[in-house]
């Protein structure tokens, strides 16, 4: 689906999207391709969308502050995503979600801001539309998704300019699991595209995250030292999450590590 703008236009793919037979990113590609705007601003199907999505137009990027306005000529803008739970008492695997994605997010802002992009998610991302389609070919067809990482990767490669636009009028929600079987084949797909990583940021970031965890499975004291940071971290991006959940996400992590970690290296085909 796509809707157009003065300036902008909103690419929005369907879900499990096959078109025919050569999937999402070649399904993304084919709407880029016909966008007749400077940007694009991509989301998935599955997202409430951020509420300048819904506006009637949108400024066009030509220079400003990129922390609070379209209006800076960036190639790439990360964009601020909140996990909401659609139900009134959220289960106990969706509020660990809800902590989890927090910290990613407020990992993913800050890493950016300081002009070290680890991670960014194609479901509220804008990119300028040229610079996308000569990135079409770094995408790793051969892998069904990680179309936004290998973007990110490419992006940085050649150079380009990437800024952040983390502003509520940015933001977009995204939904936790409710079961755990979806929720960890999720996460292995992620991980499963760790091996084609070529960015030594990301790298870096993923080796420390890795190390981190695994010394605390030999020295259950790391936590003590870990789990402050990591709670700073949670709490600058979600004031809801307590400090019960966010410390039992810290105890449970390491083993949730491993498990997605060599499901998504050894699983063949996701």
């Amino acid at each position: 689906m796509v809707k157009g703008q003065d300036h902008i236009t909103v690419v929005v793919p369907r879900r499990g999207i096959n078109d025919e037979g050569k999937g999402k990113k070649h399904a993304l590609y084919r709407i880029i391709s016909a966008a007749e705007t400077d940007y694009v601003w991509m989301m998935d199907d599955d997202v409430l969308p951020a509420p300048i999505a819904n506006s009637s137009s949108y400024e066009r990027p030509i220079g400003g502050t990129p922390s609070n306005s379209l209006n800076e000529a960036s190639d790439l803008y990360i964009l601020p995503l909140r996990m909401e739970s659609k139900n009134e008492k959220p289960s106990l695997l969706e509020r660990l979600q809800i902590a989890e994605y927090a910290a990613i997010q407020q990992l993913t802002i800050e890493a950016a801001q300081r002009g070290k992009a680890v991670m960014c998610s194609g479901a509220n991302l804008i990119v300028k539309r040229d610079r996308w389609l000569e990135s079409y070919q770094d995408l790793h067809h051969e892998i069904p998704s990680g179309d936004d990482m290998f973007l990110l990767e490419s992006f940085k490669r050649r150079g380009l300019k990437i800024a952040v636009l983390d502003a509520p009028r940015y933001e977009a929600i995204v939904r936790p699991h409710t079961e755990w079987r979806a929720f960890l084949k999720q996460r292995m797909r992620w991980a499963g595209k760790a091996p084609k990583y070529t960015d030594k940021d990301i790298l870096r970031c993923g080796a420390m995250v890795l190390g981190i965890n695994l010394l605390q499975l030999v020295c259950p004291l790391v936590l003590v030292v870990k789990f402050p940071i990591e709670y700073s971290l949670i709490k600058r991006r979600n004031q809801s999450v307590s400090v019960w959940v966010a410390l039992l996400l810290e105890i449970l992590y390491p083993y949730y590590v491993l498990c997605t970690l060599m499901g998504g290296l050894f699983r063949k085909k996701w």
